[in-house]
């Protein structure tokens, strides 16, 4: 039968990516501005270039494309989205190619691919070489891609709000479903930016009352809030070894893992939202759970005799790794036990609508009702049930759609897996590799500091890379792209 091609909207999807390449070069200025304070004067060329370049095609894009119409609908919601993390990251390896920090082209797009989906995993074996202004790139890329490229988009550009910006919201946000805090998805996006911003700038002025200097805060501050883990040392946080600062990273960390509506909720005085919320509820609770376990097994070990530290290290690493983060304080040798609790929170991992990667705690709650709700009808066949979540019936269509995305994130695993034992990897380290990029939390198959990424094969970086970007954007946005009924009418 014939079929007629898809009536997707490119050329509108086009000159908004050329809008896109803009900002990205407007927010390069501030690397910019970093090396030339510390007289990084190569560096700064670096950035200068790739500003001159992702500026001069931007600003050709958004003004030679004249759509005949500014709509955008579902689908140029899932091809924007998809081709624009694409496309950032495209540019946004430049200052790596051109400052010689990054070899290659792999390498470089592996490492701003990281930054970008807030994995976190680097390619640099010694990060406290590199350049001031490619720290804080490195940084800055998982500040933006925290909170979304999109939803900034969405904050700055109202315009969009009308052509597209629900599908466009839908498309990037995560979660089973999409709460907005206003009528208009444009307000939604500035007050879940406004609750982004201001605990950047908490943060990093907590930070600098410790014994950071004001360029590590500010560059750990915006790893935090976006649960990304790039450090601008070896030895991640427990270079400062500061009980003031860790416990200021875990408070963060934690908040980078809560649901930003929720937050943006409390701040506008609905603390009875906060208070009563079953995700959240869920998400102290494993936090409590693995802190327990974690600290058990350090200190019957021997690896921490200290009970107060021992303490505060196992609450420092379970919530680093439930929120994807990624941060270390110390390098523990960790028992059996411990090592299969931290890889099931890397997989629950914190909430939905947080800067968090995983499958998500909501999607983990409705899977588990949905299975007692099976036992229920195999002994009553009869029975209505319903799954409720946060005193919600949650539609089953949500419900068909979670246990999809379940099983499209097993099958992808298992394939990802599978290919990366092609290349001599062992079993366990090219699963814990698949898992860790696809719920983008970055660890090496040690957990704790391990695995040197550098020295992975060409094609299972590319490999990692395609996984990174499929689970930040929770799967269906990207693979969408690759069925047929997608591109046809």
């Amino acid at each position: 039968m014939f079929q007629k091609k898809s009536n997707i909207n490119t050329l509108m999807v086009m000159r908004v990516i050329g809008w896109l390449l803009m900002i990205e070069a407007i927010f390069m200025i501030i690397p910019l501005g970093v090396s030339l304070y510390y007289r990084e004067f190569d560096c700064a060329k670096s950035f200068l270039y790739t500003i001159l370049i992702t500026l001069s095609l931007g600003m050709l894009t958004s003004h030679s494309i004249k759509p005949l119409n500014m709509d955008m609908h579902r689908k140029e919601g899932f091809l924007l989205t998809s081709l624009v993390w694409v496309v950032f990251s495209i540019f946004g390896m430049l200052p790596f190619l051109f400052s010689g920090v990054a070899s290659n082209i792999t390498d470089a797009f592996y490492e701003t691919m990281a930054g970008f989906t807030t994995t976190g995993s680097t390619i640099f074996v010694d990060v406290e070489k590199l350049p001031k202004g490619i720290l804080l790139w490195r940084s800055l890329m998982q500040w933006i891609g925290g909170m979304g490229i999109i939803l900034f988009t969405l904050a700055v550009i109202p315009m969009l709000n009308k052509s597209g910006g629900v599908q466009l919201f839908n498309a990037e946000v995560t979660g089973i479903t999409h709460d907005k805090l206003r009528p208009r998805v444009s307000g939604t996006a500035i007050g879940l930016w406004g609750v982004y911003l201001g605990m950047t700038v908490v943060m990093a002025v907590f930070l600098m009352f410790g014994p950071m200097d004001w360029f590590d805060s500010l560059c750990h501050t915006m790893s935090c809030v976006s649960t990304g883990g790039f450090s601008t040392k070896n030895e991640s946080i427990g270079f400062w070894d500061s009980r003031y600062i860790d416990s200021i990273v875990i408070v963060f960390m934690f908040l980078g893992g809560v649901n930003f509506s929720l937050i943006y909720n409390a701040l506008s005085g609905k603390i009875r939202v906060l208070l009563e919320n079953e995700v959240l509820r869920w998400y102290v609770l494993l936090c409590f759970i693995g802190t327990l376990i974690c600290f058990g097994d350090l200190f019957y070990r021997g690896e921490n005799s200290n009970v107060i530290d021992c303490l505060l290290d196992s609450l420092f690493h379970i919530v680093a790794t439930i929120t994807t983060t990624g941060f270390s304080v110390e390098n523990y040798s960790w028992g059996q036990f411990s090592m299969m609790v931290l890889m099931l929170l890397m997989i629950s991992c914190a909430c939905a609508g947080s800067t968090s990667g995983g499958l998500k705690i909501d999607r983990m709650a409705v899977m588990l009702k949905n299975v007692k709700n099976e036992f229920i009808k195999a002994l009553h066949p009869n029975q209505v049930t319903s799954v409720r979540l946060n005193g919600k019936v949650v539609p089953y269509a949500h419900v068909q759609r979670v246990i999809a995305f379940l099983v499209i994130f097993t099958l992808i695993l298992g394939v990802s897996t599978t290919v990366l034992t092609l290349f001599n990897i062992e079993v366990f380290d090219s699963f814990f590799l698949s898992l860790s990029a696809l719920c983008n939390v970055g660890y090496g198959p040690g957990i704790i500091g391990g695995g040197m990424f550098v020295d992975l094969p060409v094609f299972v970086k590319w490999l990692l890379t395609f996984d990174m970007l499929i689970g930040r954007l929770e799967l269906f946005t990207v693979l969408i792209l690759f069925t047929k009924g997608f591109w046809i009418k």
